[in-house]
């Protein structure tokens, strides 16, 4: 391998193991944060985390990449694009400081408006306090992505695990001692956010740090025209916030249940106190749907940079393969994830927060990690493909698809109604990703090699999920630990049954299963298994 795609593959290595850290610890925290403030104070902090995940994506994957390629292209181009490229960051820093301030004043004085939107005038100093990460943004944006561009991924990766450590210890150690100091929970939730934004403020020490020993120097202070800030900005704004609509995908969502669903339940004829705690409840729903689609997009990600590879290099075949390989690995992971939760939604609803309120309704929203999981990855895909714009559209349709439809089913069915809006919104998205896929490649073939072979696997481990809930069942036994014992065995029963159905039934081709992490080393343990009991 070339030295130049040994250093690319390493560093794109090193980010994809910076977000699986990032994912787990985001969805990881909110349990225990749930735990010493309840579904009331859950619902706040939920409230208003749409705010802070747009500013944390736009500054951790959308503004850095489209500056890296642009840095990568004029560090190419040797001394004339050097000469360039120092006018250009400058241009890109203050265009994107003017995005940020001009958010932050946005959030900051349209606080009480904002949180009249969502219902609740409550809300307003909290909201205020998630107005500062957009004053980071330029910052954080600019240098990530000249790093990234010189083909150095290490300072991105230390400063985005580093400042979710911090965010995460700081949410939880100020959430404790403000409950337990008599604080209300409006306040514990200003409190909570506080500790977001010295995350982020340690996420800009770690980044000025590698500044100052690389030397690195992005203000020059060369007086630029409007024609060059308008030029840059619309490239950098337009195309930095399509890359990342992916990852915006579950935030918008959220969005949308923020401004109207604790709106519609008090409509419906709910108390407000009632309304704000049935939120938090739904809100339970967030951390599980990121745990399952961490699983599935973890695993899908590693094939994405082979995927552009092939469409660069023109090779048809190979870029066929590797497509429906991907797209095989997302639906096998999704659905069992998906399926598995739904079959032990109860016990461990009660295990990570502490009652079974709202299971049903987790249930339905449990079904959201498989379509969030195919969107995320052919998102990805049709990027690589160049296709950066279309999951951006699809996405946008699918949140006002999301948005309506709480309108007509909340006021009908409650929070189910919330849940099954989520799924018809996302199921919109995948299936209009999944025919702009198929404009390229012959997917409906695998869709349909896959189906009754994934569809077996997935009643299979329902059927011994039940059986093990149902003897398990027959203890008497209850409590939280127990649950924790039924939820986690369940885990491990269900996904065995599951696995083994589907290589039974040959879902992944022997050159397929060479691409997919630990499947191969499951499988030839498996038939050594089989071997010895056949020598028995």
């Amino acid at each position: 391998m070339p030295d130049d795609s040994r250093q690319l593959m390493k560093g794109a290595v090193i980010l994809t193991l910076a977000a699986f850290i990032i994912k787990i610890l985001s969805a990881v925290y909110r349990v225990p944060f749930q735990n010493i403030v309840g579904d009331t104070g859950f619902y706040i902090y939920q409230q208003v985390y749409p705010l802070y995940g747009i500013a944390s994506v736009l500054a951790a994957s959308g503004f850095p990449v489209i500056i890296s390629r642009i840095v990568a292209k004029k560090v190419a181009e040797n001394e004339e694009g050097q000469a360039d490229l120092q006018r250009i960051l400058q241009t890109i820093f203050i265009v994107l400081f003017i995005v940020g301030v001009s958010l932050f004043l946005f959030v900051f004085f349209g606080a009480k408006a904002i949180a009249g939107w969502m219902g609740d005038p409550l809300l307003a100093p909290v909201v205020q306090v998630i107005a500062f990460p957009f004053l980071l943004l330029p910052f954080l944006s600019v240098w990530r992505g000249v790093f990234q561009g010189s083909g150095n991924m290490a300072p991105t990766a230390v400063s985005q695990v580093t400042e979710q450590f911090i965010r995460v210890a700081a949410i939880l150690i100020i959430s404790y001692f403000l409950v337990n100091g008599g604080f209300s929970l409006y306040e514990t939730g200003r409190g909570a956010w506080t500790g977001a934004v010295v995350g982020g403020l340690a996420g800009l020490v770690i980044m000025s740090s590698y500044v100052r020993k690389t030397g690195l120097n992005v203000f020059s202070f060369q007086r630029l025209s409007i024609r060059e800030l308008l030029s840059v900005g619309k490239i950098v704004v337009f195309y930095g916030t399509a890359i990342c609509f992916s990852g915006l995908l579950l935030i918008l969502f959220q969005l949308v249940d923020s401004l109207n669903l604790y709106t519609l339940l008090v409509q419906s004829g709910w108390q407000m106190e009632e309304a704000k705690s049935l939120k938090g409840v739904f809100d339970r729903g967030q951390p599980l749907i990121q745990l399952g689609t961490v699983a599935a997009t973890s695993m899908s990600l590693a094939l994405i940079p082979a995927v552009t590879t092939a469409w660069t290099q023109g090779n048809t075949e190979i870029l066929q393969k590797k497509v429906m390989t991907t797209l095989k690995v997302s639906l096998a992971v999704g659905l069992g994830a998906a399926v598995g939760l739904m079959n032990i939604i109860k016990p461990t609803n009660i295990m990570l927060f502490k009652n079974a309120d709202g299971s049903g309704v987790l249930a339905v929203l449990a079904s959201a990690i498989l379509l969030a999981s195919i969107i995320i990855t052919l998102s990805g895909v049709l990027q690589g493909l160049g296709q950066m714009m279309a999951p951006a559209k699809y996405i946008l349709l699918g949140t006002v698809c999301k948005y309506f439809g709480n309108l007509v089913l909340v006021p009908m069915f409650g929070l189910a109604g919330a849940a099954w809006a989520t799924v018809i919104g996302l199921l919109v998205v995948c299936l209009l990703i999944m025919l702009k896929l198929n404009s390229y490649f012959p997917i409906r073939s695998v869709l349909w090699h896959s189906f009754p072979r994934l569809t077996s696997a997935a009643v299979a481990m329902t059927i011994v999920l039940q059986i093990w809930l149902f003897v398990l069942n027959q203890l008497g036994m209850q409590g939280r630990l127990f649950n924790a014992i039924v939820a986690l065995t369940g885990v491990v029963i269900g996904g065995l049954a599951y696995l083994v159905v589907m290589m039974q039934m040959n879902l992944f081709t022997e050159e397929e299963i060479s691409h997919v992490p630990y499947y191969s080393k499951l499988k030839r343990f498996i038939r050594i298994g089989q071997k010895e009991r056949r020598q028995k």
